[in-house]
């Protein structure tokens, strides 16, 4: 699996949104996707994971689809992002094969435990404080919450975790020390200026 450091779930009040906001940061250089369409049949879910799909080949970007394990296959991702409320990881490893990366989410050192007996390839953790991109919020964990979390997890393994939910740029150092492998963002690269720049800056910020 690529190394896991910029994710960018992506936002949009319609479909073809989310994909103009797909195509801009790919262009900018993210190289991680996290397809997130919410309220939406499953036909324009397929269709626009399809063009999802195009997008990222065009910039060799990573696609994960959020949720959705019938989609993640008929689309050709990477993989797929499965909430604590979705199909078990290890149900979509048997639907989906070894060759995808499948990503779940936590809000606990026992939720990451479990993902990791259930072979997933990485773990979103969060929400580090309040977004308004999900509806269904778990308990905020904040910096004090992430080190707990981390120092206990990473005494049984090394699974890159990445650290997802209301972040802005000046968390990114903080968050960084607790020990994550890198971040998942939404607002941050959504419509914003100068993304090329505002993507190297979070990059190196990463990589420090």
């Amino acid at each position: 699996m690529r190394e896991v450091n910029l994710q960018y779930v992506s936002q949009g009040k319609t479909p073809q949104e989310h994909l103009d906001n797909i195509q801009e940061v790919c262009a900018a250089g993210c190289k991680w996707v996290q397809f997130r369409l919410k309220d939406e049949d499953i036909a324009t879910y397929l269709h626009t994971a399809l063009k999802a799909r195009d997008i990222c080949d065009q910039y060799d970007s990573i696609l994960i689809i959020n949720d959705n394990v019938g989609v993640a296959k008929a689309a050709m991702a990477d993989g797929v992002h499965l909430g604590l409320n979705d199909m078990n990881p290890r149900e979509a490893r048997e639907i989906l094969g070894d060759n995808f990366i499948i990503g779940g989410t936590a809000n606990t050192a026992t939720d990451c435990m479990q993902h990791i007996q259930d072979g997933v390839d990485y773990i979103g953790l969060g929400p580090y404080r309040y977004t308004t991109t999900k509806k269904k919020l778990s308990p905020i964990l904040g910096f004090e919450g992430y080190k707990t979390i981390l120092e206990e997890v990473h005494k049984n393994s090394k699974i890159p975790i990445v650290a997802i939910g209301g972040i802005v740029e000046k968390d990114i150092s903080d968050i960084i020390k607790t020990g994550v492998s890198g971040i998942a963002v939404s607002g941050m690269l959504t419509n914003q200026e100068s993304l090329k720049k505002k993507i190297q800056n979070i990059k190196t910020q990463i990589a420090k």
